[in-house]
C-alpha cells in the first residue's frame, strides 16, 4: 500500500501513520515527483496533485470538513472519500461551545461592558432550565455537543435535514422543524457541514426568528452565516440595540478574516482563528489508518456522499 500525503504538517502525519501501518510505503507531497500512490490522505490538495496522481484507489481527508476537497475540480468523482468523524474534535468543540453559551447566560458579556464603564450592578439571574440551547447540526460532533449541553442542564433542541431521534435532546428537522427551533433558541449553535443548502442559512429571516438578545456561536463552517444579516441583527455600539445580543464566531468565509472585515471591530463580537477544534494528531491517525486498512481490503466503510457534500 503506497500512501501519499498532503498538509501542512505531513511530517508528523507520516510520522504517525508509519507506526500505524509499517508495512506501507510513504511520500509526501512536492518532496517526490514519481512516488505513484493508491491512496491519498490530504487536506486541501491542489488541483495540480490530482493530475499527477492518476491512479489512486481512494481518499481520506484530514479532517471533518470536506468542502474544500469536493470544490476541488479535478477531483476524481469514481474513488471513495473517507473523512474524519470526530476523532477526538468533539469534546475540543463541546469545551469551546460550552464556555459560549456559560458566556451569556451568565452575563459575562454585560459584566465585561460594565468594567469599562467602572458600572457595578448585579444581572438578574436565568436559570439553565431555562437556557433553551438550539444545536443545528446532529452528526458525530453534533450530536456530542448536544449530549455535553443536556448533561449539564440546558434545554437542548437539535435540528438536522432528516429525522432523528437522541435520548435527552428534543430532535427536529425540515423546514418547519428549524422554524421551531429557531423560536427557542436563547443560545444557536451552528454545526452544519458547508453544503449548497445550508450556505447562508443564517440569513436575516433565520435570525428574526430568533428571541430577543438571543445569541450565537459558530464553531463550524463560515460559510454557514449571512455576515451582512449578521451585523444588522446585532446593531451598532456597545449597546444592545438590535435583535441579537452577540456572537461567538470561530469560523469563516475568508480566512484568515480579512483585516478590513467589519467583523473585527464589532464591540459584541467575539472572534477566534478556527481554533475551536484542532485535530488531535493520535486519535486521528487511528481513525487514518483504520480507514486505509479497510480499503485497501475492499471492507464496507462510511464515505463521504459528494452530493450531500458530507
Amino acid at each position: 500500500m503506497r500512501i501519499l500525503i498532503h498538509a501542512d504538517d505531513a511530517a508528523l502525519w507520516k510520522d504517525r501513520l508509519a507506526s500505524r501501518l509499517p508495512s506501507a510505503e510513504f511520500a509526501i507531497s512536492g518532496e517526490t515527483s514519481d512516488f505513484q500512490a493508491d491512496y491519498l490522505a490530504a487536506w486541501k490538495p491542489p488541483a495540480s496533485l490530482f493530475e499527477a496522481q492518476p491512479a489512486l484507489k481512494g481518499i481520506v481527508n484530514l479532517g471533518a470538513g470536506v468542502d474544500a476537497l469536493l470544490n476541488n475540480p479535478a477531483l476524481p468523482r469514481d474513488i471513495p472519500i473517507v473523512k474524519l468523524r470526530d476523532a477526538g474534535m468533539g469534546e475540543l468543540i463541546a469545551d469551546y461551545v460550552r464556555y459560549g453559551v456559560l458566556h451569556f447566560q451568565r452575563d459575562f458579556d454585560r459584566y465585561r461592558r460594565q468594567q469599562h464603564h467602572t458600572t457595578w450592578r448585579e444581572h438578574a439571574l436565568t436559570p439553565k432550565r431555562e437556557w433553551a440551547v438550539g444545536v443545528l447540526g446532529l452528526g458525530s460532533i453534533g450530536r456530542h455537543v448536544a449530549r455535553q449541553l443536556a448533561n449539564d442542564g440546558y434545554p437542548v433542541h437539535g435540528w438536522s435535514r432528516s429525522p432523528k431521534a437522541l435520548k435527552g435532546i428534543t430532535c427536529h428537522d425540515g423546514d418547519d422543524g428549524l422554524q421551531t427551533l429557531l423560536g427557542k433558541a436563547h443560545t444557536l449553535v451552528t454545526l452544519l457541514p458547508d453544503t449548497p443548502a445550508t450556505r447562508g442559512i443564517i440569513d436575516r429571516d433565520a435570525l428574526a426568528a430568533l428571541p430577543d438578545s438571543a445569541s450565537l456561536i459558530n464553531p463550524g463552517r463560515g460559510t454557514l452565516i449571512d455576515e451582512t444579516a449578521l451585523l444588522e441583527a446585532l446593531g451598532t455600539g456597545e449597546e444592545e440595540n438590535g435583535r441579537l445580543r452577540g456572537a461567538l464566531l470561530d469560523a469563516f468565509p475568508t480566512e484568515p478574516l480579512p483585516d478590513d472585515s467589519p467583523l473585527w471591530q464589532h464591540p459584541r463580537l467575539w472572534i477566534t482563528p478556527h481554533m475551536a477544534g484542532p485535530t488531535p494528531i493520535d486519535e486521528a491517525a487511528d481513525q487514518v489508518a483504520k480507514a486505509l486498512t479497510a480499503m485497501q481490503a475492499g471492507e464496507a466503510i462510511d464515505t463521504v456522499d459528494p452530493k450531500a457534500g458530507y
